[in-house]
């Protein structure tokens, strides 16, 4: 009798609990809503130009950022007693017009390349090299994973060797850690005496067209004015190859590049093996010294013993500036999925959080810069943070959760690594949602999003985006948006937008931050984390 009158307790609490998550009415979202869209529409703003990492335009997009945080009542968390966090750059542009690359296969057949056009040569990371004179070597997916029994590089001589590596990976190995390996394979390659990567990525694999990714090629990359901070040696040559011209890249070698696509297609293993053939190359690059900042404001905790400890809720702000299209004219990237809407979300999830009971733990909003130059505001923060780095427990991010469809389930990326996983289907299972599997884990998100850098300091860590499964209509609408708005002048306020939809996805996050605010016990790696290592004493 005592232990079914608990159950029923127990049972009416947790109903109150979720019908509490689920209170908020139609008015209320709509109004909801439209604050969100409001902030989006003023940071997507043509007069933001772009947001692009130290212009005025992001100065303008910061200084809106920060009157809101204050409006909302949080408090500076930045140095000096400020909202920000100065963070140093050096910008790089490659002039590919100016650069070259001649492929000389063993037969002495020479394959001059269009830089710019045939490959593009990466701006970011680190600066290039001015020449590179080398053999290639074909090194399947490029995946150093040693502690999952697999090594792409295991028996290969890769000292004074130029790389080449294919997207994706062996279906059997988990999707976050294949990200991971790859992200960390520019270190690893460097420690092995390689003096060059190029990158392919198989025709049915690929999310922008080559048309774009060469106008994207032609735009300034940065990299940390802090060599210590650095993750691409300097030096390395990195470049990408057109994806439907692989064929060339391979003549010569023994190997037919169509099967070789085929197999990744399919997430099939691939061994690698000697190209037989050489890449000559120059590289012309200018640079120039900037800072931006990053963008840091807190909601203190309630409780004396844990406000001194930080759930940090992270997006970022900054974009890709203006282009020059194909008629010579120039045009504006807006952002404003990518990530004008993160940085709305994290607004509207704190208005969410301060009107309801006191938190014990405080909460973090890291809204950071240069996330499009390769995560470098959030990785200066998470190495370098404006409070002790022992205080930071987690980490939530939004980078463009893409409201396009009716929201039935949710991508959490990283739900299968850390305790925050549980907690994100409680979340989600009190807004009526459960959560989905990454359909396209060879994708590499969870290490393209800022979330990345608190998980390599340690922090588990969350990534969150509209769910969707393969061969779905959602799934053709995530594809088209890709390929023809992403990272283009159609990432713009006309865009179709299920506004009020994007408030559940808040409404799932807040309740997920409101988790680990009040727990006990801080979140935890999973055993079966290959991210745990992270953890680790350094």
């Amino acid at each position: 009798m005592i232990r079914t009158l608990a159950s029923a307790l127990a049972l009416a609490s947790a109903l109150a609990v979720s019908a509490q998550a689920q209170t908020t009415s139609p008015t209320e979202r709509a109004q909801r809503a439209a604050r969100w869209w409001g902030d989006i529409a003023a940071l997507a703003d043509d007069a933001n130009e772009g947001r692009l990492t130290g212009t005025a335009g992001y100065r303008r997009a910061e200084a809106y950022v920060i009157e809101r945080m204050k409006a909302e009542g949080l408090k500076p968390a930045g140095e000096k007693g400020g909202f920000t966090q100065a963070v140093g750059f050096r910008e790089q542009v490659v002039d590919q017009a100016a650069s070259t690359a001649v492929l000389t296969k063993a037969d002495g057949t020479v394959d001059t390349l269009k830089v710019g056009g045939d490959l593009t040569v990466a701006a970011g990371g680190a600066p290039r090299p001015k020449t590179v004179d080398a053999p290639l070597v074909f090194v399947g997916y490029g995946l150093h994973m040693p502690e999952r029994g697999h090594d792409d590089f295991k028996g290969l001589d890769l000292k004074g060797k130029i790389v080449v590596a294919i997207a994706g990976g062996p279906a059997d190995l988990p999707g976050t850690e294949k990200a991971s390996a790859r992200n960390e394979r520019n270190k690893v390659l460097a420690r092995m005496g390689a003096v060059g990567v190029i990158a392919i990525t198989p025709p049915k694999q690929v999310e922008i067209p080559w048309a774009r990714a060469t106008v994207l090629a032609k735009g300034a990359g940065m990299f940390l004015a802090d060599a210590a901070l650095r993750d691409t040696p300097d030096g390395l040559y990195t470049a990408t190859f057109d994806p439907a011209q692989g064929a060339r890249l391979f003549a010569g070698s023994g190997h037919d590049y169509a099967e070789i696509a085929a197999l990744s297609d399919a997430s099939k293993p691939i061994a690698g093996f000697d190209m037989k053939t050489r890449l000559k190359a120059t590289t012309a690059t200018e640079f120039h010294d900037l800072t931006s900042d990053n963008i840091i404001g807190v909601l203190p905790g309630s409780d004396p013993k844990l406000k001194g400890e930080y759930v940090a809720l992270s997006a970022h702000l900054d974009h890709l500036g203006t282009g020059v299209g194909a008629d010579g004219k120039r045009f504006i990237y807006p952002g404003a999925m990518d990530d004008a809407s993160g940085v709305a979300s994290l607004l509207d999830i704190v208005r969410t959080l301060k009107a309801g009971p006191p938190l014990k733990r405080s909460i973090l909003v890291v809204v950071v810069t240069a996330e499009e130059k390769g995560l470098l505001g959030s990785h200066y923060f998470a190495n370098r943070p404006t409070m002790p780095k022992a205080s930071l427990v987690a980490d939530l991010n939004f980078d463009m959760p893409l409201p396009l469809w009716t929201l039935k389930t949710v991508l959490a990326q990283g739900e299968y690594e850390s305790t925050l996983g549980a907690q994100a289907r409680e979340s989600a299972a009190e807004q009526g949602l459960a959560l989905t599997p990454d359909p396209l884990p060879d994708r590499n998100s969870f290490v393209r999003t800022d979330q990345y850098s608190f998980v390599k300091q340690g922090l588990p860590s969350l990534a969150f985006k509209f769910g969707f499964q393969k061969d779905t209509p959602e799934f053709e609408t995530e594809r088209l948006w890709r390929a023809n708005r992403y990272h283009a002048a159609g990432d713009d306020l006309n865009q179709p937008v299920m506004k009020e939809e994007a408030i559940k996805l808040n409404d799932v996050v807040a309740g997920i931050a409101r988790r680990v605010a009040n727990a006990d016990e801080r979140p935890q790696w999973l055993e079966t984390s290959g991210f745990r290592k992270f953890a680790a004493p350094k």
